[in-house]
């Protein structure tokens, strides 16, 4: 068809990976100089949204948190229109949204929690990570009620999502109330006899995968210490010139030396204890009558190419709840290539491709789902922009003969009787959960920034007016 009409643009996924893409299009120099025009409509399966940044990030992460305020600037401008509530593959398939738009963007990340396979991984109190995070995040999918009552546990990981599961735990709750955290989180952690936090990393300080800022957090816990092993601190010609070559390598191993030498001459008192153990692979859960009672632990050598090796020796700790923080997974979506290994959508730098490797017209994906978990904010803004290139490198093939319109997508939802939430609809939803923040007091009886609705019925009815 001709280009006279806007090219119609769907993205499924309202994360950054996804609004970030939108915004990517509309601000591209082929529509800057009127060589194209688009309108785009983003979607997402929950009422809310920005995806993992609202369901998958510690509440006490401002800073991270922080990122929603650069994506409501993007959607408030009004160029990009936000359906939620409305499930790909469910609510609508991939046949009915190519009746109205003439290209697609996949950009569903991925919010599985990777598999670990060892013995034990199935037992009672082996958990993953994302199913915690879901769970204090209150992911509206997800059961309000979560067990914690274990006095010793064990996180599997050394990346962010890592640092912050085991941050939550460590936690005490009061302390937690000046965020966001729902009432039924705060209730749950207030209750927990945790004592000891044990993260495991398989490699050594020098190629841990998470931030300084990340890692200083940990210290500011109140009435909780940080316990190192000197023995972990090992270091191979890879590790030095990670230190040599890397700024946050090298403040990291500095901050961790000086907590290494400060608890040799302050022990700590506190009631809670978060030790950092490097150079240890799982081996086996142990357990008795199904349920978790230990973790079996393989000590680790550096090779000297930044890789480990097994020793052979094995030490025992005893622990009542094991959370696997070793990497997300993505999910297949129906009509779509997936690849089961890595997780991703089948495609060439963006390009959705069939079983033959050849590009299907109009599909694209973006994000994790795109090239895997791994990265942060600056490599999805890159990553969408490559995708975005070749999306209006083809734009010529893309025009279908359909002729949709905006208006004609919003009947085709009302005709099927989807109850879906719009761009002020979310405005209505976020006044109302600061307003329940506003009614709320934390430990020093000051008022709290928000308190989540977590009820998916509940978030529809206000975000719908009702």
């Amino acid at each position: 068809m001709s280009e006279a009409r806007p090219l119609r643009v769907a993205v499924i996924g309202s994360g950054p990976a996804g609004v970030y893409a939108a915004d990517i299009l509309t601000k591209s120099k082929e529509v800057k100089d009127g060589d194209v025009e688009v309108s785009i409509d983003i979607f997402d399966r929950y009422p809310a949204p920005f995806g993992l940044i609202r369901y998958g990030v510690a509440p006490d992460h401002p800073r991270i948190k922080g990122i929603i305020g650069a994506l409501h600037k993007i959607m408030d401008r009004g160029d990009i229109r936000f359906f939620g509530n409305v499930e790909y593959g469910v609510d609508v398939t991939l046949e009915e949204l190519r009746e109205h738009y003439d290209a697609i963007i996949f950009a569903t990340g991925a919010i599985k929690d990777a598999p670990l396979d060892i013995p034990g991984a199935d037992l009672d109190g082996s958990y993953g990570a994302s199913d915690f995070v879901s769970w204090y995040d209150a992911h509206p999918d997800y059961p309000r009620e979560w067990p914690l009552n274990a006095k010793e546990i064990a996180v599997l990981g050394n990346g962010n999502v890592a640092l912050d599961v085991a941050r939550v735990l460590s936690k005490h709750a009061d302390d937690l109330l000046v965020t966001e955290i729902p009432d039924h989180v705060y209730e749950g952690l207030k209750a927990s006899p945790v004592t000891d936090v044990h993260i495991f990393g398989r490699r050594g300080p020098a190629q841990i995968k998470f931030t300084p800022l990340e890692l200083r957090e940990l210290a500011h816990s109140r009435d909780v210490d940080i316990v190192l092993y000197e023995e972990d601190f090992q270091f191979d010609a890879a590790s030095e010139e990670a230190m040599e070559n890397n700024a946050q390598i090298k403040v990291m191993i500095k901050v961790l030396r000086g907590w290494l030498e400060d608890q040799k001459e302050n022990p700590g008192t506190a009631s809670r204890r978060l030790h950092l153990h490097f150079l240890q692979s799982p081996a086996e859960i142990l357990g008795e009558d199904g349920k978790v009672t230990g973790l079996k632990m393989e000590r680790n050598e550096l090779d000297g190419n930044g890789g480990i090796n097994g020793t052979g020796e094995f030490i025992e700790y005893p622990m009542q709840a094991v959370y696997r923080a070793i990497g997300y997974f993505g999910s297949e979506l129906p009509d779509v290539g997936f690849d089961p290994n890595r997780g991703v959508i089948t495609n060439v730098e963006g390009r959705v491709t069939d079983n033959d490797g050849e590009a299907v017209p109009g599909l694209y994906a973006t994000g994790w789902i795109k090239r895997g978990p791994v990265g942060l904010i600056g490599s999805t803004k890159s990553d969408a922009l490559e995708t975005v290139t070749h999306l209006l490198e083809d734009r010529e093939n893309l025009y279908t003969a359909n002729e949709p319109a905006p208006e004609k997508f919003n009947e085709f939802l009302d005709s099927k009787g989807i109850e879906y939430t719009t761009w002020e609809g979310w405005h209505a939803l976020d006044a109302h959960e600061k307003s329940l923040g506003e009614a709320a007091l934390d430990a020093l009886g000051q008022p709290r920034k928000r308190v989540k609705v977590t009820d998916r019925d509940e978030m529809v009815r206000i975000s719908r007016g009702r």
